[in-house]
């Protein structure tokens, strides 16, 4: 029984971890149609970025937040004014082709910077744990989700209480409504893709700490994140959230019952039985695609 609670703990803590991670991927998806692949390289690339302040300046990762979170959304910006923008009214085939090759000059820029080997932040709590009772709650993890829960806290905030908020939830509920009360479609689009981006900022820096990883490590990050929005609902963060806590304790049972090994395939098999069973998710909405004009 405490290996069934400690496994479920973990799994938990883990999850917050993921909610984050995915909201920026399940946020641009929503307002833009956009499934922008390459929001795992970026991730990794912020997780370098945190890497880096931590090795060279000594800046703890989850500290380094404040750093990595603005210079993503400046990167983020950046990409959709060169690249995204022009996917305006195309399918969303097509900016999956886009960001699958935007990963991929990532992925090649990361290597030519840090090699191809793998890299981890290790600060002091790396490997240490508070305990209560029978139960052990690792430090880094408990930190991460912590400052996961917190981001995650003051995106809601932004969404729910200002302007750019409500003008992002007009945009995803009707494009041209949103024209015609005054909204700049594009350039709440602009900075609805940054906010997205700018989420790996944070995350990137949590997850140098949690798990080592490489440039190629994008492949396995953005399954687990394309698992976690197809069993949530494409579009809802909410729905993140919920697949987010699900997922990560899915997989540390999968880990603490089978094997390590089979962890990695659950993202895999969660989005082949939702699409087969559920396939607008947990808390995603039915398309009526005979009466959409």
């Amino acid at each position: 029984m405490n290996q069934l609670v400690q496994a479920i703990i973990l799994g938990l803590l883990i999850g917050g971890v993921y909610a984050l991670l995915a909201s920026g991927l399940t946020l641009i998806f929503g307002v833009m149609d956009v499934i922008n692949v390459a929001q795992g390289a970026l991730l990794i690339l912020a997780a370098f970025l945190a890497w880096s302040l931590w090795h060279d300046a000594g800046i703890d990762p989850l500290v380094g937040v404040v750093i990595t979170t603005p210079a993503m959304f400046v990167l983020g910006f950046v990409m959709y004014k060169l690249t995204v923008q022009w996917l305006s009214g195309m399918p969303a085939s097509m900016s999956v082709l886009l960001t699958f090759a935007l990963a991929l000059v990532i992925e090649g820029a990361m290597g030519l910077a840090w090699s191809t080997t793998y890299h981890a932040a290790t600060p002091d709590y790396f490997d240490e744990s508070y305990r209560l009772g029978a139960f052990y709650f690792p430090k880094a993890q408990v930190y991460g989700c912590g400052v996961a829960v917190g981001v995650l806290a003051l995106l809601y905030l932004m969404l729910d209480h200002t302007w750019l908020g409500r003008a992002i939830r007009a945009l995803s509920e009707n494009v041209q409504s949103a024209r015609l009360v005054g909204v700049n479609v594009r350039g709440v689009a602009a900075l609805t893709f940054a906010v997205g981006v700018a989420t790996t900022g944070a995350g990137g820096s949590i997850i140098s700490v949690l798990y080592p990883f490489l440039p190629g490590s994008h492949y396995q990050w953005i399954s687990r994140l394309l698992g976690i929005i197809v069993l949530g609902g494409m579009g809802s963060l909410p729905g993140a959230v919920v697949g987010a806590l699900l997922l990560g304790v899915a997989e540390t049972m999968t880990a603490t019952y089978v094997s390590p090994r089979w962890a990695t395939a659950v993202p895999y098999m969660v989005i082949m039985i939702v699409l087969l069973a559920r396939p607008q998710g947990i808390m995603g909405g039915k398309l009526r695609e005979d009466v959409v004009v």
